[in-house]
């Protein structure tokens, strides 16, 4: 009963991340480390990323389906991390520090909780709540 919450809440969130990436792309593009090509495509693709995995991590009838979302959503998480590793960096870069440490630092650390997130709720793992056998 709780994975399956908090897979719902999860989806929620990378649904609602998503849809924030295809109507309102600046702040995305602002926190995106330079050098990449195509800054609005990347933020575009993202976005569907995030609603398809959230769509995969959500539905009821395929565990293959759900882990796959589960999967794709944590490598996502992986690859997204540079941006909020520069997100970061410009922020502190600022007189005023920005949204400061106090929101930076725990966005850091919640970057791979985010990913074991994904991975257990989509049931991919189970660690560290895996029954050991007496």
């Amino acid at each position: 009963m709780i994975r399956t919450v908090l897979r719902l809440v999860l989806a929620l969130l990378y649904a609602i991340a998503g849809v924030l990436h295809l109507v309102a792309p600046r702040p995305f593009l602002e926190i995106m480390p330079g050098g990449l090509p195509f800054p609005t495509e990347i933020v575009f693709l993202t976005g569907i990323a995030e609603i398809l995995g959230a769509a995969a991590l959500a539905q009821g009838w395929s565990t293959s389906l759900r882990k796959a979302g589960a999967i794709g959503l944590g490598l996502y998480a992986v690859c997204v991390f540079p941006a909020n590793i520069n997100h970061f960096a410009l922020e502190m870069a600022r007189p005023d520090q920005g949204l400061g440490l106090a929101y930076h630092v725990p966005r850091m650390i919640a970057q791979p909780i985010i990913v074991w997130w994904a991975l257990w709720a989509g049931g991919v793992t189970d660690w560290p709540f895996r029954r050991r056998p007496h």
